[in-house]
């Protein structure tokens, strides 16, 4: 009895570490998968990164108003192409990935850029991604939206 009860609690020990490296396993791909995009980004790879979208993904941005909207990647090309005309050194910095569960991570990031008048921004940036068989689904950033006149107000 005592040996039964022995190879019953390697079997359970083993499963939960089986379990353990399947979770590892996946929060290993949305890193990568994440790590790409922003290389993506940075390169101004528009298309690449956008391809890394359902073709219709849902959206918190305050730069595109309240609540949740929907883009297509065409929109996402279209969006990041533009803001790129306005700062041409367009660069996001990750500061740390947070894996949480098998279909989200958090990114905490900051963006920068400089405009054709030498006027800087600097935002930190934390996106909350979904994704789901290897494509994003959801993109919920969240950032202070006010610039510093608003603020003085």
């Amino acid at each position: 009895m005592k040996y039964l009860i022995t190879i019953l609690f390697a079997i359970i020990a083993f499963a939960s570490c089986k379990n353990k490296t399947q979770n590892n396993m996946t929060t290993t791909d949305n890193e990568k998968l994440v790590k790409q995009y922003f290389e993506h980004f940075n390169k101004h790879e528009w298309t690449k990164m956008a391809n890394m979208y359902a073709e219709t993904s849902e959206f918190k941005d305050p730069s595109l108003g309240q609540g949740i909207v929907k883009q297509t990647r065409q929109q996402i090309i279209d969006k990041y192409s533009e803001l790129n005309k306005i700062f041409p050194d367009l660069h996001d910095q990750v500061i740390q990935t947070y894996p949480s569960g098998d279909k989200h991570i958090i990114v905490e990031f900051v963006s920068t850029g400089t405009a054709s008048d030498n006027s800087k921004f600097e935002l930190p940036i934390c996106t909350i991604l979904t994704i789901e068989n290897g494509i994003i689904t959801k993109d919920f950033s969240y950032f202070d939206n006010f610039n510093e006149e608003e603020s003085k107000e």
